[in-house]
């Protein structure tokens, strides 16, 4: 092929840029991932490329593979991809698919693609599929990796709450023995409880310190169903009670006994248990109240977990979410910021909202909503 006629294959891509994009449209949307996008969605990066490929044709078709790398595609598309839910496959078939209108469009204008203008359509989508997979497997591997770390972090944080508990049964064994004489065995037992208790506090304080930076949560997987919230708040309320008991903190359920929620019972159950946690352990001696309600006609529930306790000072409502910091008492650093960030996480995850009302010295309600069905374009 003359140099004449690798500009005429250069011009044919350009003035037929929008027929060969609709062309190739119309066959990527029978890939199961490409069906539902829309015209710029489903683009991309494809119109740079047919740019790329017209300039590759007219000005260096001699160009190496090497070289070629060195002066790589944007790597765009491959990330677009991910977020579209395409497989690795689906990203090489659209770009293989374009390759094929590519040799079609040739075909029909009696333009044969043997040798040069054979290796430089090669050289472009070959290179194109090999930047995109990298960049789509490179961003995959990333978001599995911080999202393991994510749920290592969430996973230490709720150990918290039965770790608790033990130690506060251990504790409370070892002053109702208080006095006694005990035999070596009895001794040691004590002494290996205390210490093993210890132990595991401090590795999941290394672990939520190391991860607190991951709380920035992209994409909480939520599995929505219908149930009753009574059962589940009564459930956490008996296995919180043990700790409640410590502190003579008295639980009460509101929540209407034939009101229906649709979320993530585990995620739901997390979120009252981390509210419930801190609240519990701000209010001895007090009143911790969980309590729901429909709020007709907004299509939402709202939820809330009160306590009359220390309170939170006013100047630092607006950062009790955010990861790191501190409530109680005059926001003393008694540790709530990583439970409250993760709250935050799971109710946003589920398309709701919370808020927070405290006085210091008289109390502090948490309030969330949750949507009642599932949205239509969910």
């Amino acid at each position: 092929m003359t140099v004449g006629s690798l500009q005429l294959l250069a011009n044919l891509v350009r003035e037929n840029g929008d027929v060969l994009l609709l062309t190739w449209r119309t066959q990527v949307r029978s890939l199961p991932s490409a069906s539902h996008l829309d015209t710029p969605t489903l683009n991309d990066h494809i119109p740079d490329l047919l740019k790329e490929l017209a300039e590759a044709l007219e000005t260096n078709p001699r160009q190496t593979i090497p070289e070629a790398l060195a002066e790589a595609s944007p790597a765009a598309h491959g990330l677009q991809r991910l977020k579209d839910a395409f497989d690795i496959e689906e990203v090489v078939a659209e770009y293989n698919i374009m390759r094929g209108c590519i040799h079609d469009l040739a075909t029909e204008h009696d333009i044969t693609l043997q040798g040069r203008p054979f290796h430089v359509i090669n050289r472009i989508f070959d290179n194109a599929i090999g930047q995109a997979v990298q960049t789509y497997a490179a961003q995959q591997a990333l978001e599995v990796k911080e999202r393991r770390e994510e749920y290592l972090s969430f996973v230490a944080h709720d150990l918290r709450t039965p770790l608790f508990a033990i130690s506060l049964t251990g504790r409370s064994l070892e002053k109702s023995l208080s006095g006694q004489v005990l035999g070596p065995d009895s001794q040691r037992v004590l002494q290996s409880l205390r210490r093993n208790v210890q132990q595991l506090q401090d590795l999941i304080g290394r672990v939520l310190e190391e991860n607190t930076h991951l709380l920035e949560v992209i994409g909480v997987k939520v599995e929505r169903r219908r149930f009753d919230l009574w059962p589940l708040v009564e459930s956490l309320l008996d296995d919180l009670e043990t700790i409640a008991a410590q502190s003579a903190t008295k639980l009460v359920n509101r929540v209407p006994v034939d009101l229906v929620v649709f979320a993530d019972a585990r995620l739901l159950r997390r979120a009252f248990q981390n509210l419930i946690g801190n609240a519990i352990q701000f209010s001895p001696g007090g009143e911790v109240i969980v309590g729901a309600q429909a709020a007709a006609g907004h299509g939402i529930v709202e939820c809330w977990v009160s306590d009359n306790g220390q309170g939170i000072a006013a100047e630092m409502i607006e950062k009790v979410f955010d990861k790191g910091e501190s409530g109680g008492e005059a926001g003393a650093g008694s540790g709530l910021g990583l439970g409250l960030a993760i709250v935050k996480t799971f109710i946003e995850a589920h398309d709701g909202s919370i808020t927070l009302h405290s006085v210091l010295g008289e109390g502090s309600k948490f309030y969330f909503t949750l949507p009642v069905q599932a949205r239509p374009d969910a």
